[in-house]
């Protein structure tokens, strides 16, 4: 069967992700949206969304009826769930065929064999794929399996029976604590996966995650796509995946895949999977198997040229899989890092908020659902975008990625992007000698954001370009001659640099300091000096649009600039910089005070005269609102009284300094 409208019954990167296959395949794609995701990226991006529900996703996302009524209502042939949500839900997957739509995912049988930890490891057992030893079945009794886990020896890992991804898992450590752990693991099993039911495993305490990605045509034909490498994990959440697995022999990985391929053949797997091991030494042991598209699928299409979901749509149309084993070989390396929107600071708790500035590089692949603007709720997986780079090895591969994290940007959120960094650039993790609970005991060292070479040129530079774009006109430099504004004025007596701009600028460690800009020297030079009195002679200029040509004696550093949403952005050879300006500038309202005179801060335009002749405001009302740098300031009353003397209008160009109006005493 044809499919011609595809309903994505997902959202965020991976609804986009599926639209443009889809639609590359010419079949019409169609979204759903909650209504806090009414403006989402992926709505914009698919062009075609039915709200189903409110903002959390048991309101929306998770009700299977109103994903079902959406794709009648739009004529859908065909449902991907992409991951998460309703992805491995059976029921749904029921709901779907019995509407006469067809599932992209394995059937509903297959969907609870694999959906219970406890029946994917007997069908594990039945395939002769090996097992990480542990009692049989599923317990609930606290009593015995405090019995078991002592006949078993510590450590031993409770697994919930309907956990996945890391999830509903509990190291136990300690025999005094036994109790509370079991009684805590059950009770997390029941609020999170609707049942008691535990695993007890052996715990293997330095082992690595190596996963097999397979496709099946449902007919017993099922192929392995290599496999990835995801031991870089925290509190078992993946943080960097790659593939191939480097490092392993590969006869090993051979024998892994080869079993990952037996267990899909002995269901007659359907669509896209992943199988999922522990490799410890020279053992390998079945951990579970993810019946959808993975996040990380990306880095297995880098190296085998194969676009998944349009592997997924051929085999949902009945199509088979067209390829046998033997058509599939590895191409390079590739790796894949998570950029969250989480506080590492907060134990990576999810950091909500506006993204007012999202600043991603070029070079690579990124898969994002979010954009410059858009909101980061707290109803949804955090994720801001994955990075996605292919290189001929792993050296080169992690270097590109660690190079590409420098140059992101994000205000308005934390992220993990300094703890990806730090990772991408570990010398234990590019040697490989790493584990899955290796993250977990050097998370001060990988949290710690390493400091720039020269961060007094880059904020340096900020201030120099903060003066230069405060001017409106084509003359980007305010002081190129006399009857320009110049931001300083002769005749105040004392050093030349006590006229210069005063710049305030914070960084994104919330680090502020004033820095002072001379006029220009010689050479269309600046002398910027800092609070600490330490001076630095540069030259700026704008080559093209955004593009900065800086130099420091008989060096040049070659940046790119943008000015917008209160920022300065630079992009410079140590990566990517956002500093703040203040605004208004804290100087500005000293002499104001005193004579009750309301200042322009710095030079730039009059957008708005907030106030009229006459009126009364108190203090720290806005008098007018001021356009520099592409900013806008607000210029407020240091003191209560009534407005007079206005003179400037709006659209005026003003110099820093220039009295604008003033503030008379009210009569009592």
């Amino acid at each position: 069967m044809k499919i011609k409208t595809l309903l994505i019954a997902n959202r965020g990167e991976i609804a986009c992700r599926i639209a443009r296959t889809a639609r590359a395949s010419g079949i019409t794609p169609v979204g759903i949206h909650s209504q806090a995701d009414a403006n989402a990226l992926h709505v914009r991006e698919i062009g075609k969304s039915v709200c189903i529900g409110g903002g959390p996703a048991s309101e929306s996302y998770l009700k299977i009826d109103a994903v079902i009524a959406a794709a009648q209502s739009v004529g859908a042939d065909a449902i991907h769930p992409g991951y998460g949500f309703l992805a491995e839900n059976p029921d749904f997957a029921r709901s779907v065929e019995a509407a006469g739509m067809i599932f992209m995912g394995p059937t509903p049988e297959t969907l609870e064999r694999f959906g219970d930890k406890a029946s994917a490891k007997e069908a594990a057992v039945a395939a002769s794929v090996p097992v990480i030893s542990g009692a049989e079945g599923a317990r609930s009794d606290p009593e015995q399996i405090a019995e078991e886990v002592r006949q078993m020896g510590l450590p031993v890992l409770l697994k919930a029976v309907g956990g996945g991804g890391g999830r509903g898992q509990r190291l136990v450590t300690d025999e005094t604590t036994l109790v509370e752990d079991i009684e805590g693991a059950l009770r997390e099993a029941k609020s999170t996966f609707g049942s008691e039911g535990l695993l007890l495993e052996r715990f293997l305490p330095e082992a690595r995650h190596v996963e097999v990605q397979i496709a099946g045509d449902g007919k017993g034909h099922v192929v392995h796509l290599f496999e990835r490498d995801c031991t870089l994990q925290r509190r078992h959440q993946k943080v960097i995946e790659e593939a191939p697995a480097w490092g392993l022999p590969r006869t090993l990985l051979d024998d892994i895949a080869r079993d990952a391929v037996r267990l899909g053949e002995t269901l007659d797997y359907r669509g896209l999977g992943t199988v999922e091991f522990l490799v410890a030494g020279g053992e390998y042991f079945f951990l579970e198997v993810n019946p959808r598209i993975q996040v990380e699928h990306p880095v297995t299409e880098a190296i085998t040229g194969l676009d998944l979901v349009a592997l997924h749509l051929r085999i949902a149309e009945g199509a088979g899989l067209g390829l046998v084993q033997d058509d599939l070989t590895i191409n390079g390396h590739a790796v894949e890092a998570r950029l969250y929107a989480e506080d590492p600071a907060m134990q990576f708790a999810p950091s909500t908020g506006t993204l007012s500035t999202l600043s991603l590089p070029s070079g690579l692949r990124i898969d994002s659902g979010v954009e410059e603007g858009d909101a980061v709720t707290p109803y949804y997986d955090p994720m801001i975008a994955k990075l996605i780079v292919h290189a001929p090895d792993r050296e080169t591969a992690l270097a590109r990625l660690a190079t590409a994290l420098d140059h992101v940007a994000v205000e308005g959120v934390e992220t993990n992007r300094a703890f990806l960094t730090a990772l991408a650039r570990n010398h234990e993790f590019e040697r490989m000698q790493v584990h899955t609970r290796w993250i977990d005991g050097r998370l001060d060292e990988l949290t710690q954001a390493p400091g720039l070479t020269r961060p007094d040129l880059w904020k340096a530079t900020a201030a120099i370009l903060f003066v230069t774009q405060s001017r409106s006109d084509t003359d980007a430099n305010p002081w190129t001659n006399r009857d320009a504004f110049t931001g300083w004025r002769l005749g105040l007596g004392g050093d030349a640099i006590e006229a210069g701009q005063r710049v305030t600028l914070t960084d994104s460690d919330e680090v502020s300091e004033e820095l002072r800009v001379s006029p220009v020297k010689p050479g269309a030079k600046y002398t910027i000096r800092s609070e600490k009195g330490e001076a630095l002679i540069l030259s700026a200029r704008e080559l093209t649009p955004g593009r900065w040509r800086v130099g420091e004696g008989d060096t040049v550093h070659l940046i790119d600039a943008r000015l917008h949403a209160g920022v300065i952005e630079l992009d410079t050879p140590e990566g990517r910089l956002v500093f703040r300006p203040a605004a208004p500038l804290a100087f500005a309202g000293g002499d104001a005070a005193a004579d009750r005179a309301v200042t322009s801060p710095l030079t730039g335009m009059i957008v708005e005269i907030k106030v009229s002749d006459g009126q009364s405001v108190a203090e720290g009302d806005v008098v007018a609102v001021m356009e520099s740098m592409k900013l806008e300031i607000s210029i407020r009353a240091a003191a209560a009284g009534i407005a007079s003397n206005i003179s400037v209008s709006n659209g005026d160009m003003v110099d820093r300094g220039q009295v604008i109006a003033e503030i008379l005493p009210s009569e009592e």
